[in-house]
């Protein structure tokens, strides 16, 4: 007889929260996590990680918006708050300044994570790489994009399909004592000021002219990629990772439209908006590192340190950690799980995270909130309803189970397209109506599930 009653695989922020939500309604959890095992050969390490870190984020430190009023991230992550999740409290103590949105000390945040599941009593955190899935017990996959080939190949076998896959690409990690603050300046767009107040100063801005932007440009679409192996040349990117030389290859003004957009950022030295505008967000707690904003990229190292600076202010910069690439793998889930994130060809197994095909560090948190909070309620005899659609929590999981074509599934961010439309609802204050609306709703269900 085991030990635990649920066995949860993976420690990325999914199984995390998974394992949280189930100690804390008092289920006993085994959590696996393969980096930090002693696997003979190797092999306990993924290609983006860095760390043994549970909850370690690989790509951004950014939790996106905080706004719960007109963003829907930012009302899942107010939701979140609602239901006591352990990834949203612990972003709290390594917040890092992002004007509205809601950054971490990836460090301080993953080490806050792996110490409270390993402090409960209900959980075990065991450093071991799973292989196949277990034929019974209650199970929880959340292993993420990176699911190491023997598992991802067990879990096609079940499915009764192949698995998907696409790219994910990581931006780079300046040291700011590289960057020349006499050529950039401090500011975020509009000036606005983010939740928790300050001088709306969180951005570092890197001016281009247009000479220089179009030069730029031209150095991605030029520069050496990683070539592609015979299973990548037909991967497709998730489009809201987008490497920034498959942008440029889409037209010459498409970056000035995307992550090098100058609108709303005044040039201190000229009064005006620059022609193009990078922009670095602080990456730890002491300002010591900075990423660069949606600069995602599969160029070759030598060539990102040879363009990158070509960037005003970066001439001299010095790289924490350049861009990367890796594969991400996820499943048809509309087809292949239930309302409560069961396999239904096995329904001891539960899927979350990445896996199910949700894009972003918050969606994949919450999707393993869900999924732990569905086994705990099967575990202790309870019913629970899956949250209202028009909740962020239950749009997603809408997406994730069956509300979308599963013919045309991709990975998607939590937004407002996922909620059922409002109807006589002027377009200038829609974000406000489905953020009201979905926290009356996300009240009612938790009157529900006191009751229950």
């Amino acid at each position: 007889m085991p030990h635990h009653q649920v066995h949860i695989i993976g420690g990325g922020l999914a199984g995390s929260e998974a394992a949280w939500q189930l100690a804390q309604a008092g289920i006993r959890v085994r959590l696996s996590e393969m980096r930090g095992a002693n696997i003979p050969g190797g092999g306990d390490m993924t290609p983006a990680h860095q760390t043994d870190g549970l909850a370690e984020l690989v790509c951004s430190n950014s939790f996106r918006s905080d706004d719960a009023d007109k963003n829907a991230v930012g009302l899942l992550h107010e939701e979140m708050r609602r239901l006591g999740s352990l990834i949203m409290a612990q972003a709290e103590p390594a917040k890092v300044p992002a004007g509205s949105a809601l950054a971490v000390d990836r460090h301080v945040f993953s080490d806050g994570v792996t110490r409270t599941l390993a402090d409960h009593p209900n959980v075990e955190i065991v450093r071991e790489r799973i292989d196949t899935l277990p034929a019974n017990g209650m199970t929880i996959v959340a292993t993420g994009p990176l699911t190491a080939p023997a598992l991802a190949d067990s879990i096609g076998q079940a499915a009764g399909m192949e698995h998907l896959a696409f790219f994910d690409a990581i931006a780079p990690v300046v040291h700011f004592d590289s960057i020349d603050m006499d050529k950039c300046w401090m500011a975020n767009r509009w000036d606005k000021v983010g939740p928790g107040g300050g001088e709306g100063k969180d951005y570092i801005n890197c001016p281009m002219t247009k000479d220089q932007y179009q030069a730029f440009v031209q150095g991605l679409l030029d520069g050496e990629k990683t070539e592609f192996k015979e299973w990548e040349a037909s991967t497709p990117y998730f489009e809201g990772c987008m490497p920034i030389e498959v942008m440029a290859a889409r037209g010459p003004e498409t970056l000035r439209h995307g992550p090098m957009k100058p609108m709303g950022l005044d040039d201190p030295r000229t009064g005006r908006w620059p022609y193009a505008v990078v922009q670095l967000r602080q990456d730890n707690a002491s300002g010591t590192l900075w990423n660069m904003v949606g600069f995602q990229t599969k160029l070759k190292h030598g060539a990102q340190v040879a363009l990158f600076r070509t960037i005003p202010g970066l001439e001299k910069a010095e790289f924490a950690r350049l861009g990367g690439l890796h594969r991400n793998t996820f499943i048809q889930s509309p087809k292949l799980l239930d309302s409560t994130l069961r396999l239904k060809s096995a329904p001891h197994i539960r899927f979350a995270g990445q896996m199910t095909g949700c894009e972003g560090y918050v969606e994949s948190a919450a999707i393993g909130l869900l999924a732990g909070r569905f086994a705990a309620a099967e575990l202790l005899g309870r019913m629970l309803t899956p949250p209202p659609a028009d909740t962020a929590l239950g749009a997603l999981l809408g997406h994730v189970t069956g509300n979308v074509e599963t013919a045309d599934y991709q990975p998607m961010n939590v937004n407002f397209g996922l909620f059922p439309p409002l109807s006589d609802v002027k377009k200038k204050s829609r974000k406000e109506a489905y953020t009201a609306r979905a926290r009356a709703s996300l009240g009612e269900w938790l009157g529900e599930m006191e009751t229950a």
